[in-house]
């Protein structure tokens, strides 16, 4: 569906599933109920059709990819008046019910592995994407700060990755290409990182512009949030220096006053075992300090090592629904998706896709939980009326 010239969906990472049928399952089950909650509410939203984020695990990626299922789900899909024009692959393998945490940053861009996953990737893509539309795939930012990776291999790897997606634009008529995506404690995370960070990397390969046209970066509201990060000059920045804004993910972090005891209490509820949840705070001279996880944050606090004082701002990496603000004492970094959305206005050409992804629905404490189709639905009215 149209989001001003350009499209939005939702990402069905939000739905458990690993192989190809378990995801072809949750379409029809989840994705077609939530199409029809949006085509009810805004009843000329989806005329020109209606546009899934996908998500594939490696398994699915692969099986989707055997025997007739490509022909069958781009049948199903013109059926169904759905297309495909983004698909999340930055979680390789499982993504629900189970410990995730750094894992989902394995294999990492130093690896063969993510390498043919995400040629899988676009090799679907290239396929599925409609005549005259590109088509994009997100990815992880390189590798995790912790695993401390071999660069000049990410390198490698994203060179080989670029000069594969030309060659697939090329063949099939499009234009494709791939959003690495800063969050906390990524190999980069931040404006100032990733400029850093596209700037070794073209300096270390034979076609720079190629590399510029076909790996860009996937803009999350939630992470650039958690990073204290102004959207505007962010998107200014990252633009000047002539990098392409592959996606925006919209989406919200939470955020609290750390030297607030009630506050702390209250962000306990969201300290869960299946996500990474990194905390980043703020003090009145503008000091950042990260956490890997809650726990490390709430560890620190209790020892009482954690210098704070009532400016102290703290933000915490967990997705929350884009329409929703939790009971005080906490709140929500919501105000970046709206600078997100107050840019494309001004600036309609700077990215043409647009992804919902809140796929923490699963963990969130009962006080914000909905029907999952309710809420998505709700999270398209939010982005439709702004």
């Amino acid at each position: 569906m149209k989001l001003n010239d350009g499209h939005l969906a939702y990402c069905t990472n939000i739905h458990p599933a690993e192989t190809w049928e378990e995801t072809w399952q949750a379409l029809k089950a989840h994705t077609l109920v939530v199409r029809d909650k949006v085509a009810a509410a805004s009843p000329h939203a989806t005329d020109s059709g209606y546009a899934i984020g996908l998500r594939l695990s490696a398994i699915a990626a692969e099986e989707l990819l055997q025997n007739d299922h490509l022909e069958a789900f781009q049948q199903w899909l013109d059926e169904e008046n759905c297309y495909i024009f983004t698909i999340n692959g930055f979680p390789y393998g499982s993504f629900h019910g189970t410990r995730v945490k750094e894992k989902v940053y394995q294999p990492d861009w130093t690896s063969a592995d993510r390498l043919k996953y995400t040629h899988d990737l676009f090799t679907i893509m290239a396929q599925l994407v409609p005549d005259g539309l590109d088509g994009s795939v997100s990815t992880l930012p390189g590798s995790f700060k912790e695993f401390q990776a071999d660069e000049v291999a990410i390198f490698k790897n994203l060179e080989a990755c670029a000069i594969d997606i030309e060659k697939l634009s090329l063949a099939h008529n499009c234009d494709l290409h791939l959003g690495l995506e800063p969050e906390p404690l990524g190999h980069f995370e931040n404006t100032e990182e990733t400029l850093g960070f596209f700037g070794r990397l073209l300096a270390n390969v034979d076609d720079p512009e190629l590399v510029k046209r076909r790996i860009g970066i996937n803009y999350d509201t939630c992470h650039f949030a958690l990073e204290f990060d102004s959207c505007h000059a962010s998107l200014d920045a990252l633009r000047a220096a002539g990098l392409r804004i592959s996606k925006v993910h919209l989406s919200s972090a939470l955020e609290f006053d750390p030297a607030s005891s009630d506050a702390v209490a209250a962000i306990r509820a969201f300290d869960e075992p299946t996500y990474l949840h990194q905390v980043i705070t703020r003090n009145h001279q503008g000091n950042i300090t990260r956490y890997k996880d809650l726990p490390d944050f709430f560890s620190q606090r209790e020892s009482s090592d954690l210098e704070l004082d009532p400016t102290s701002q703290a933000r915490v990496h967990f997705h929350i629904p884009l329409y929703a603000q939790p009971e005080a004492p906490l709140r929500s970094t919501q105000s970046h998706a709206v600078d997100a959305l107050d840019y494309l206005k001004k600036h309609p050409d700077f990215c043409s896709h647009f992804e919902i992804e809140t796929y923490t629905w699963g963990v969130l404490p009962d006080s914000l939980q909905i029907p999952i189709e309710d809420q998505i639905a709700q999270e398209y009215a939010w982005v439709l009326t702004k």
